[in-house]
This record gives structure tokens, sequence and C-alpha cells, in this order.
């Protein structure tokens, strides 16, 4: 039985942005499973394999390639599609990367998203969830979660082009809001999930070294991060797209989709985790003299209290289904469509049992 804010997305033309990425993926299969009208648009995937091209994902979304650095392509493409829903994903995601390439990341991060504002708000949409992350924060390396009315910031390229996005779309909501268009940002914390191979990403990086036979080079062991399965993040963000639909005037602004507090570990530990439950890594310590956060930590208590988002699966869970997901698709040679829509259909029945799909 269909969920309370997948019933109020079915039948709804949904616009994902970045939807040949690894988040993109799930969400636009999510959406084509509840019988959401999905469109996309995205550059080409960049690593092969790809989960859009792994789990055929052209085939449930209507897709074209598009470059949101430029502005005329982005408004033509949502004058043309007409979406009432925006879910923004399209990023430059990599810290790493974001050092090497700064204005692009700058140019895709910020003023990309500002191109997707305008012409959302020009082309009648009704409700943008824009993807950031819990890296907007100015980090103080402290004990204590960020709330929302922490301090925006960010030391490198990455972390401030995201925190400046933020600030983008507070400035449409409050300038243009009151036309239709309500806006909220969602800040998720570190995605794991079966499907990502990108670079300088810790999962991806395990899945290469063990299927290789090499080591796996980690450059800080001892970071804790606020791991979380793409699922739970994508149910938050069809939540709070549903909810701006219903109750723009609640919902618009900044939200923290982060996992509970025993579930921000350390690298290692998620290392020696997936170890166990699919492949066995050995691990080679290369220190990175790049600044990288060592403690990050989100309050999502608005969240959960406000918009009713519980996700289900437990680290131990989200750890046991990514790595039956890499088994399945690289021992077993399973379809990747099917690995989403099994899993998928995993999650939607813990949020019934658990009583959280309102």
């Amino acid at each position: 039985m269909p969920l309370a804010f997948e019933q109020r997305l079915a039948g709804e033309r949904v616009l994902v942005t970045g939807n040949t990425g690894f988040t993109g993926g799930w969400l636009t299969a999510w959406l084509a499973a509840i019988g959401a009208d999905v469109h996309g648009f995205a550059l080409a995937p960049e690593t092969s394999p790809n989960l859009f091209e792994g789990a055929r994902i052209g085939e449930i979304a209507r897709h074209r390639v598009l470059d949101i650095r430029s502005a005329p392509d982005v408004k033509r493409a949502i004058g043309e599609i007409r979406p009432s829903v925006l879910i923004h994903l399209a990023a430059q995601p990599l810290v790493r990367r974001s050092y090497r390439e700064p204005v692009d990341t700058f140019a895709t991060n910020v003023m990309g998203t500002a191109h997707v504002l305008e012409a959302a708000n020009t082309c009648g949409v009704r409700a943008a969830v824009v993807i950031t992350t819990d890296k907007v924060y100015r980090n103080r390396e402290w004990m204590w979660a960020y709330r929302e009315v922490d301090e925006m910031g960010g030391k490198d390229p990455y972390s401030a082009s995201k925190a400046a996005a933020e600030l983008v779309a507070a400035s449409y909501q409050a300038s243009f809001g009151s036309g239709g268009l309500a806006i909220a940002t969602a800040r998720g914390g570190n995605i794991i999930g079966g499907g990502d191979w990108s670079e300088d990403r810790l999962i991806p990086d395990f899945v290469r070294a063990t299927l290789a036979g090499k080591p796996l080079v980690l450059r800080n062991p001892k970071a804790t991060r606020p791991w979380q399965h793409v699922l739970s993040l994508c149910h938050g963000y069809l939540m709070l797209a549903a909810a701006l639909l219903d109750r723009p005037a609640d919902h618009v602004g900044g939200w923290n989709l982060g996992p509970r507090t025993d579930e921000i570990v350390p690298v290692e530990r998620v290392i020696e985790m997936l170890s166990r439950k699919w492949r066995p890594a050995e691990v080679k310590i290369e220190p990175s003299n790049l600044a990288e956060a060592q403690l990050l930590a989100l309050d999502s208590t608005k969240a959960r209290e406000r918009l009713g988002w519980h996700p289900p699966w437990a680290l131990e869970t989200a750890l046991d289904r990514t790595a039956e997901w890499y088994r399945d698709f690289h021992d077993c040679r399973t379809d990747g469509r099917v690995l989403l829509d099994r899993q998928i259909a995993e999650y939607r029945t813990a949020i019934d049992r658990a009583g959280t799909g309102d």
C-alpha cells in the first residue's frame, strides 16, 4: 500500500536534476515505482560502470543531457518539461576534486543552483528541494551536532560552494517565494549504498580495491562521519517535497537529514563491518595534506518531529544492504534495476511496518 507522502507525489511531474548520479538514480527509481511522471537532466555519467546504465535509469524517466552551468539550456529544459516538483541534485559533489577544480565547483554548485531556481521560478514549479550537504556548516570540530540555525561556512571549495548554494536558495525563497514557488534545502550526511562508483568515496574505493585485489588506501581512518543509506536520504527528500506541495509555508528553509548519534562512527569501523559482510580489505594508510573534517554530526530533531522522518534502517542494516548490492551485482551478475527495485521495496515495507509513513 502506498505511503502517505507517496500518494501525494503519485501522478505529479517531477524533475530530478543530476539523475545520472548515484543518489539521482535511486531517487528516480523510487519515484517511478510510486507512479510519478519522472523527468531528469544531467551530464553524462563519468564512471564505468555507473548506476544510470547499470540500472537502466533512462528507461524509467525522460532524460536529457544538460549542463546546469548553461542558464539558457536550463531555462529551456524546465520550460519544456513544466514540472510541478523539482529535486535539485546536480552538483560537483567531491571535496578533493574541488581543490583541483575550484572555479568549476563554484560555477556548478552556486551559479548552477541559481540557474535552476531562476528557471523554476519563471516556469511554474510549485515545490523545489535543493540538496546540499552536512558540510554547509562552519565546522568548529566540536562534539555537538549542528542545528539548522547554526552558522554556515566551509573551508574547502566544495563545502563553501554548498554553503553559498544555501544562500542562493534562501534568497530566492525570500525574494520570490510569495509567487508560488516553495523552496527547501536538505542537508544530509555521508551517503552509502549500492551502485556508487564515484572517485574518492569510501565505499566505491573499498569495492574497487577488493575487486582488484589491491590495498584500500585510507587518508583519515579515525575521522567520524554521519553514515546513512541512500534510501534514508531519498525518503527525506520525498517527504519534504510532498510537504512543500501541501503546506509550503511550514516547510520552506533548511532541513537536516542525518542519522542517529550511534551511527556516527569512524571510517575504519565502516571498513571493518563491510569486510565482514562481503570481502575482507587490506588497508593502507596514506595521510593527506588537504584539510578534512574530523568530527561532523547533524541534529535532525526538526525533521523527525515536524516532518515525521524516521528512517527504518540502522547502520548495520544499511551496510548489510550495501554489501549485498555489490555482491549480487559483481559476483552474481544480477541486473542493477532488479537490485534497486528489490531494496526500495524492502525499505518501503520497513517504513510501513514501523508506522512512520506519514
